[in-house]
């Protein structure tokens, strides 16, 4: 993957019809990935030099979201907000250009609004993975 411009992930919310269509929620200025997995510790007195011993493919594997911005429009502060009040859980695509989408079902669980006296209104929101989220590679 070769350099790209941060401002150039984008983060995008289902309306959750059928079909479902996917928008930019807002000007997102930082937004961060993360994919994790915890570890399974399976090591045992016979262990090879007492070396810690990782169970494959165990544990639990989760993504979070972050990112802090501007909404795009106040139909998406709206959506944002319903979808947050309501604890409801949505697909969500989370675009890296020169990579690939990551899409799945997130729950909100951080919503902040924040401004200055002389600057525009700002947000910032957290999302958790709530199930199992998809790869797809850009031009795949």
């Amino acid at each position: 993957m070769t350099a790209q411009r941060g401002k150039d992930l984008l983060l995008k919310l289902s309306d959750a019809s059928d079909p479902e269509a996917f928008s930019i929620i807002g000007g997102l200025r930082t937004k961060t990935l993360s994919l994790n997995t915890q570890m399974i510790d399976v090591t045992h007195s016979q262990s090879s030099g007492g070396w810690r011993e990782l169970l494959v493919g165990g544990g639990v594997r989760q993504a979070s979201v972050s990112g802090a911005g501007v909404f795009l429009n106040d139909a998406s502060a709206v959506t944002v907000r319903s979808v947050f009040f309501a604890g409801e859980t949505r697909n969500w695509q989370i675009i890296i250009p020169g990579f690939g989408t990551i899409a799945g079902a997130f729950l909100i669980t951080n919503l902040d609004y924040a401004g200055e006296h002389d600057r525009e209104a700002t947000m910032a929101l957290a999302l958790e993975s709530a199930g199992a989220i998809t790869f797809a590679a850009e031009g795949a």
